[in-house]
């Protein structure tokens, strides 16, 4: 969005016409959203989509519920674009909303067209479109929202997993985090991620990795899992509360391993204790 110093009479949005009698100064900042939020980083809850062998998964913050809301009812922050895709976003739910919408409509019409599914890289060429388009048009606003797309392209078994910015840019990840504190988790991840894990290491880095950021454990964690030719997989709290108790416990023994392997005072105490080396006795 582009803000305006007005000296004198006035002037419309951009794009539009303005009057011809106004004066105006263009003062161009920098292009951010209309609410002064960067391009490149928009707010909302933190998402992580990670890789495994032959597994992908989604993991998203969850905010706490109002006491009187009904949450069977609230928008997931987790969405299923066809049968073998699956998008997980940060940011505005309402724009999130529109976007998805248009994903699915996409989906569906190459489905009609072509006769064959979408693949991972096509629908997100087409959402990085769709969010491209709107930073360049006259009396619209960008997208408020990045994304995470995962899935599986037809009759093939490697995981995908790609991420959409507002400007329109798009790249492919073996692990990555968007949203709030994306950047402490996205280091967790690089120094945690390994080429080749099975369901159960991939779903708990998942989880270890929203743990960095979400304090009240597995009621505010939402998690998704798809495999190859099989319908998406959200678990159930009980079996993340499972994961949560599994990752507690291995960083209380670590931390009582490294008490007990680093005994304060040790090494002095050694030294000074040591006898002294016995000289010639004395004749």
């Amino acid at each position: 969005m582009v803000r305006y110093s007005l000296q004198s009479g006035w002037a419309r949005l951009p794009g539009r016409i303005c009057s011809r009698s106004c004066k105006t100064r263009l003062e161009l900042y920098e292009i951010t959203y209309p609410i002064g939020i960067p391009l490149t980083t928009p707010p909302g809850t933190c998402a992580v989509g990670v890789k495994g062998k032959d597994i992908v998964v989604l993991g998203c913050e969850k905010r706490s519920a109002m006491k009187l809301q009904d949450t069977r009812i609230t928008p997931s922050k987790i969405c299923l674009v066809d049968t073998h895709v699956s998008l997980a976003f940060a940011g505005l739910n309402a724009d999130a909303r529109i976007l998805v919408d248009k994903a699915r409509l996409e989906a569906q019409s190459h489905k009609l067209t072509v006769e064959d599914p979408v693949s991972i890289e096509y629908i997100t060429k087409y959402v990085a479109g769709v969010q491209q388009k709107y930073t360049q048009s006259g009396g619209v606003r960008p997208f408020g929202i990045s994304t995470l797309i995962v899935g599986f392209d037809p009759n093939d078994k490697t995981p995908r997993l790609y991420q959409t910015e507002p400007s329109g840019i798009y790249s492919a990840w073996k692990a990555n985090a968007i949203g709030r504190s994306s950047k402490t988790v996205r280091e967790f991840l690089e120094r945690n991620h390994k080429a080749d894990m099975d369901r159960e290491e991939t779903i708990k880095l998942t989880v270890k990795s929203l743990l960095e950021v979400v304090q009240t454990g597995a009621k505010n964690i939402e998690i998704s899992v798809m495999a190859p030719g099989k319908p998406m997989e959200i678990l159930p709290v009980e079996d993340i509360e499972k994961y949560v108790e599994s990752i507690n416990t291995e960083k209380q023994e670590e931390a009582a391993t490294r008490r007990g392997g680093r005994t304060p005072g040790t090494g002095t105490a050694a030294i000074l204790t040591r006898p002294a080396d016995d000289g010639p006795s004395a004749s």
